[in-house]
């Protein structure tokens, strides 16, 4: 089976449209998206739409349950709930109802997804370092736990109590640890890397890798400053941060 995994698009169709077409040249067997479809950028509907056109399996980000009234905005920075109360208005009741019935976790026969940790998942806490894990290893049933959030790529590491980050965006999986990959932001990246992010899991090959794509950041910075977001959510896409 080769999963083809993304998370972090918020509304950036330009983003979206870029790793979809990257991934439909990687023979993907099943697509899974970890949650914030939405927030800070200027095409929400578009996104929501192309998303649930490739697959089901989607978890629901903080920013799905702060447009569902799930999770309050006072929980988000000022352009985070600026962002949400604009998306809120573009909405209507049957995108509010589909976010409000998105699982927090999604569990199959070979990995687990969550958007930020599986301990509180309604809480969104961010992974940010090794010891920060540490809870979500102990939850962690499976060789493999796939999140997003941080908008960070890591892949980190627990080999008996040890845990550890690994270098790189590609390892292969031993049977005998367990894993957590953040896969990294499609449409708002915050790692230095501007390029839009995804990720390959085959469980025949027993592998993982985090890839990356250009966009049009300029157009996708255009539609947010006609939209009236704010610029700084423009700003950031050319420096990924």
């Amino acid at each position: 089976m080769r999963y083809g995994i993304f998370a972090d698009i918020h509304s950036n169709l330009e983003a979206l449209d870029a790793v979809l077409a990257a991934l439909s040249g990687e023979n993907i067997d099943e697509y899974l998206c970890i949650g914030d479809i939405v927030g800070y950028g200027a095409d929400p509907l578009s996104c929501i739409d192309k998303v649930r056109l490739v697959t089901q399996n989607i978890v629901a980000g903080n920013h799905e349950f702060a447009c569902a009234d799930l999770f309050a905005l006072s929980n988000l920075n000022e352009v985070a709930a600026q962002g949400v109360i604009w998306t809120k208005k573009v909405l209507s009741t049957k995108e509010l109802e589909f976010f409000k019935n998105l699982l927090l976790v999604f569990e199959n026969k070979d990995l687990v997804m969550v958007h930020g940790s599986l301990d509180d998942p309604q809480d969104f806490y961010y992974l940010y370092q090794p010891h920060d894990s540490r809870e979500t290893f102990k939850l962690l049933k499976k060789n493999i736990c796939f999140i997003g959030h941080t908008h960070r790529p890591k892949i980190f590491v627990k080999r008996d109590i040890i845990v550890s980050l690994l270098s790189g965006y590609k390892t292969e999986i031993n049977p005998e640890y367990k894993y957590i990959v953040n896969i990294g932001s499609v449409g708002q990246p915050r790692d230095g890397d501007m390029r839009a992010a995804y990720c390959i899991y085959d469980t025949n090959k027993q592998d993982v890798e985090i890839k990356r794509v250009s966009y049009d950041i300029e157009k996708a910075q255009r539609k947010i400053i006609e939209a009236g977001l704010p610029r700084f959510l423009a700003e950031r896409l050319a420096v990924g941060r």
